[in-house]
């Protein structure tokens, strides 16, 4: 797919290759590759102090604030926080159409009292988060900072996105409010996503979650003067026991785990509650669809076999089924603009990468049909979701480049 060009430019279109070799060879593209060549040691700070500010689930006010300021120390004039705690920073003042974004999530999976501690040791850093995703957040300031220090004019403003609400229960609350919202889902042409280490690798198929909490209910009682009572627990597993012998496809991947059972106070009681959390994946809003139907109709099964006297009138047995986490499952269009640019990019810095399908914030814009991908910041990583996270600065710099050159070659070099 060709790249437009500058009407200055003497051709009118370019193919990738050439147009990232054009960008590639400018001066002032060399200048910002030496700069974040040259400032990893910065870099690390940024990324330890980061990763030691709390930002659990719903809670990511203190890093929203952090990287708004950083982002203002740097020299970007037009910085913005919306009611979420999303941060945006444009590259240019003025806040024109269209705009090419870049984003990354800043919250974590460790809940409120977690030790946020980081130490270094080699080219290694360690600690909860530190690679997912205070990697992708450092890795926008560091290109944010290239693009000011260089001067570089884009004929598209960029505008760089720390979102909150990624993991877990967040359920992609703060990307699910961005292309909520006109200003910005009328205006970002595309979208690329920054999340955790590496250089390997890019998504561009979306995989879709469903997550569910299922509970029933009764009167409870005691183990032996009220024994014959329904028990929700018994009926909470008659479902689940039901739903665990689906079969499911390799391909498209579907998958299911239930992750979360509870209920109950004492071996010699008859629980009131019996709660379970289920989580449903696939690559196939359709497969996933006959997933949540297949598990519905095991949880009325369980409650239909549940005696009459406790389901009629005013039932003493009761149940609810709650959904608790939906990601759309969506695929790039493999003939998007953004895809043969960062493949133009690869082939130029020599890097062998090859597509994946995972959950990230880029199911979002999938979903709405906009053009949008998922790589890493670079350098390596591993324990995610985990107190012995790590992140290897090693060749940072190349994952820096390869954002980099991406985001201009999709807005474009004024000559």
């Amino acid at each position: 797919m060709p790249i437009r060009v500058p009407a200055s430019d003497p051709s009118a279109y370019a193919s990738p290759q050439q147009e990232i070799a054009r960008i590639a060879g400018l001066r002032e593209v060399h200048t910002a590759f030496l700069y974040l060549h040259n400032q990893e040691m910065e870099f690390r700070l940024w990324q330890r102090e980061l990763a030691e500010i709390p930002a659990p689930p719903f809670g990511e006010t203190a890093r929203s604030e952090w990287l708004r300021d950083k982002f203002k120390s740097l020299g970007v004039e037009n910085v913005d926080t919306d009611e979420l705690g999303n941060v945006f920073a444009l590259l240019e003042k003025e806040e024109k159409q269209p705009l090419i974004a870049a984003s990354g999530h800043l919250d974590t999976v460790f809940p409120t009292g977690t030790r946020l501690e980081t130490r270094e040791e080699g080219n290694r850093l360690y600690g909860p988060g530190i690679s997912d995703n205070s990697a992708g957040v450092v890795a926008l300031l560091a290109v944010a900072s290239a693009l000011k220090r260089s001067q570089l004019a884009t004929t598209t403003n960029i505008v760089f996105i720390g979102n909150v609400g990624e993991e877990g229960e967040g359920n992609l609350r703060g990307m699910r409010h961005i292309f909520a919202s006109p200003r910005w889902k009328d205006s970002i042409r595309s979208l690329l996503v920054i999340d955790g280490a590496g250089t390997d690798t890019y998504v561009t198929h979306a995989l879709g979650s469903r997550r569910f909490e299922i509970t029933f209910r009764g009167p409870g009682g005691h183990s032996w003067s009220d024994f014959g009572i329904p028990n929700p627990i018994v009926l909470l597993s008659r479902a689940l026991a039901r739903f665990s012998e689906v079969a499911v496809p390799e391909s498209p991947r579907t998958t299911f785990n239930i992750g979360v059972i509870h209920g109950g106070t004492s071996v010699n009681s008859i629980p009131a509650s019996a709660t379970a959390r289920v989580d449903l994946r696939s690559a196939s809003g359709d497969e996933l669809q006959r997933l949540e139907e297949h598990l519905r109709e095991c949880v009325n099964e369980a409650w239909s076999e549940v005696p009459l006297a406790y389901r009629a009138d005013e039932p003493k047995i009761r149940f609810a089924m709650e959904s608790i986490g939906d990601r759309p499952a969506a695929e790039l269009n493999p003939d998007a603009r953004i895809l043969h640019v960062l493949l133009a990019v690869d082939a130029h810095l020599r890097l062998r990468s090859i597509p994946r399908v995972a959950s990230t914030d880029a199911n979002i814009p999938l979903s709405l049909g906009k053009e949008a991908l998922t790589i890493g910041a670079g350098g390596d990583g591993g324990g995610a979701h985990s107190s012995r996270e790590w992140f290897d600065c090693g060749n940072r710099d190349l994952g820096l480049k390869r954002i980099l050159l991406t985001l201009l070659a999709l807005s474009g070099v004024k000559h």
